[in-house]
C-alpha cells in the first residue's frame, strides 16, 4: 500500500490520511509529489486520477480524496477503530469530519498550513472570526463530552481531519480558549504528527501559493528560500 502526498510543509489534505495510516500502524509507503516547480501539474496529473493529492494506491486500486481514503482504511482495517466504536460517537465524528471537508473555507484560505513558519499577527482576525467561533463551539462541545485529550477521547479520524486546523492556530497564533489550546498541544504531541512534522521541517521546497507573505503582497513570488 502506498500513499501519494504533497509537500509535507503545506499539504493539509495529505496530512490527514497519512496520520491515520501512521497512528493506526497500517503498513504503507509514501511518495512526495511536488506542488510547485516546472511541470509539477502535469507530473501530478500523470499519477493521480484527479490531478490532486492525496491518492492511496492499494494494488490496482487508486483511491482519491481524503474522506474516501479514510473510509477505505476504516473498512479494510475494522479492528483499528479509526472511527469511534460507539455508534453515536461515530456519527458525530463523521459529521465533524464532513463539516471540516466542506467548511472553514475562510480560515483555510486566509491562513494556509505552513508548518515551518511562525506568522503571528498576519491574519485578519475579523475575517476568520466566524470560523474560529465554530472551532471553539465544535471542539469545545466534543472535548467536554469526551474528556479529551482528543475529540472522542482516543485519537480518531475526526482528529486527523482537524489536525491541519490545529497547525494553523499555532502558526498564526490565533486567539483561542485554553481548552482549544490544549487540544492543539495534544495534536502536536501525537507521535504520528511529530513524525510528519520532523520531515516537513527538513523539506527545502517553497510553495508561493501557500506563503502568506506572498499571498498578502509583502514578498514577490519566487524570492523566498
Amino acid at each position: 500500500m502506498k500513499i501519494l502526498i504533497g509537500n509535507r510543509n503545506y499539504s493539509s489534505w495529505s496530512l490527514r490520511p497519512w496520520l491515520v495510516l501512521r497512528h493506526f500502524e497500517i503498513p504503507f509507503e509514501d511518495e512526495v509529489l511536488m506542488l510547485s516547480g516546472s511541470g509539477w501539474r502535469e507530473a501530478l496529473q500523470r499519477r493521480s486520477p484527479t490531478g490532486k493529492v492525496p491518492v492511496l494506491i492499494d494494488g490496482e486500486l487508486a483511491v482519491a480524496e481524503t474522506i474516501a481514503i479514510i473510509e477505505y482504511l476504516a473498512e479494510k482495517f475494522p479492528d483499528r477503530a479509526i472511527w469511534p466504536r460507539d455508534q453515536g460517537d461515530r456519527a458525530l465524528a463523521r459529521s465533524a469530519a464532513a463539516e471540516m471537508h466542506a467548511g472553514f473555507s475562510t480560515l483555510r484560505s486566509r491562513a494556509p498550513m505552513n508548518l515551518r513558519a511562525s506568522h503571528p499577527g498576519k491574519v485578519d482576525l475579523d475575517a476568520v472570526a466566524g470560523d474560529l467561533h465554530r472551532v471553539e463551539t465544535l471542539w469545545g462541545s466534543l472535548l467536554e463530552k469526551s474528556g479529551g485529550p482528543y475529540l472522542f477521547g482516543a485519537f480518531s479520524a475526526a482528529d486527523a481531519m482537524f489536525a491541519p486546523v490545529a497547525t494553523r492556530l499555532r502558526t498564526y497564533e490565533l486567539p483561542v480558549s485554553d481548552r482549544v489550546a490544549g487540544y492543539v498541544e495534544a495534536i502536536y504531541a501525537l507521535p504520528a504528527f511529530q513524525d510528519w512534522l520532523a520531515k516537513a521541517l527538513q523539506e527545502p521546497w517553497v510553495v508561493d501559493d501557500d506563503e502568506i507573505d506572498v499571498i498578502q503582497g509583502r514578498v514577490a513570488p519566487g524570492t523566498l528560500a
